[in-house]
């Protein structure tokens, strides 16, 4: 992780990773048939037959890879919690409820259908920009050369390559403090973590993680306590995901010179949001009761009551964003997506926030590298008008 903490502060040929020719076979972890065109890994310098900015589409093919990332952990999460017949999800409806779908229902129990719900929007995304920027001249993004990492070997997950890596995560809790906090990071405020998740997984990584000893604190609870725990780490990791996703398309926006770009970005960006408010409740039922509190005897990992006693920070019926610090602090506070600047929410700090977590373990040094390129060029477009 080391290697890598600080790739994204290199400037780098944008071209050395273009390659011509039509894809091997489709986005396999979004998917088939849903990208069928020839694209490239990275899109060439503006050429006068595209109809937008290099600016622009900088920021739509940094865009695009964000969401065929989210794409491909969201598969995994839906492969394995989600439930519905909403194309990707290849899930039977009918089916019991694995114990971690069980666990997650627990949090709430649309919640395998939300996973499905959250997954499919993400196919969307990544699947329209890349439309979008071959409908205008430029070329999309294609990220299946490296999807090589080992995924689950539980229930039904899929034996496929994957692009992320969802059983080491490090799992940023502070968005939980930050946004019930009436401070704001683009002012220069810090938040502590809400929770402690350290080299923990997301996800069961074999068929045992399906096992363990039930609940003894909580007898309303169904299934086990080791799955449980699984399952609200996943929760907390929703969160993270789609908070940041929140900020990157504000702080993109905001570079965006085409009228009909930035409504590209300020709908999917809406969509993000959305996203967001549903895990931020649904974090909050991992650590209250009657879920909480309890310690996995596995793991030993611990979610506490964040009711008793209570604090205001981590409140978990507080759902929507605290008014905050906005524009100026001497103007009155305003309820707001936060961060929004390039230097906490742009495509660099958002690729940044990405291997911090270590969803990106086992990746090579050409991933960081295209990555690189890509958050780059994007925090490097300005607004043209």
């Amino acid at each position: 992780m080391k290697d890598t903490q600080n790739i994204l502060e290199r400037p780098v040929d944008r071209r050395s990773f273009i390659k011509k020719g039509a894809m091997a076979a489709g986005a396999a972890t979004v998917g088939a048939g849903l990208l069928s065109h020839g694209l490239s890994a990275l899109a060439q310098e503006s050429t006068p037959t595209t109809s937008l900015n290099k600016g622009d589409i900088a920021i739509l093919q940094f865009l695009a890879a964000a969401e065929l990332i989210e794409s491909d952990l969201w598969q995994q999460y839906a492969e394995l919690g989600g439930i519905g017949n909403n194309p990707p999800i290849e899930v039977d409806p009918n089916q019991p409820l694995n114990n971690y779908q069980i666990a997650l229902s627990n949090l709430d129990p649309d919640g395998p259908q939300y996973i499905a719900s959250n997954t499919l929007d993400e196919v969307s995304h990544a699947t329209f920009l890349n439309a979008y920027l071959e409908s205008k001249g430029a070329d999309p993004v294609n990220l299946d050369q490296f999807r090589t990492l080992q995924g689950s070997k539980a229930g039904q997950a899929a034996n496929v390559g994957r692009l992320t890596n969802l059983m080491q995560l490090n799992v940023d809790t502070s968005w939980y403090v930050r946004y019930r906090s009436t401070t704001n990071p683009d002012f220069g405020a810090t938040f502590p973590q809400a929770l402690t998740l350290d080299d923990v997984y997301a996800i069961p990584r074999t068929n045992a993680d399906f096992d363990g000893p039930p609940f003894q604190n909580a007898t309303s609870i169904p299934g086990n306590v080791h799955i449980q725990a699984i399952a609200n780490v996943a929760a907390f990791h929703f969160g993270t995901i789609e908070q940041g996703g929140s900020s990157l398309y504000a702080a993109l926006s905001q570079k965006v010179s085409s009228l009909e770009v930035l409504k590209i970005t300020l709908g999917i960006g809406g969509d993000e949001v959305a996203h967001f408010l549903e895990w931020v409740d649904f974090a909050g039922n991992g650590v209250q009761a009657p879920v909480a509190p309890f310690t996995d005897p596995i793991t030993k990992l611990s979610f506490p009551n964040f009711f008793n006693p209570l604090n205001p920070l981590i409140q978990p019926s507080l759902i929507f964003p605290v008014p905050t610090e906005f524009i100026d602090a001497n103007l009155p506070h305003c309820a707001v997506i936060r961060p929004s600047s390039d230097k906490f929410a742009g495509a660099v700090a958002a690729a940044n926030g990405f291997i911090a977590m270590g969803l990106f373990t086992g990746q090579s040094q050409e991933f960081f590298t295209l990555l690189n390129q890509l958050a780059v060029a994007a925090d490097a477009a300005t607004r043209q008008v």
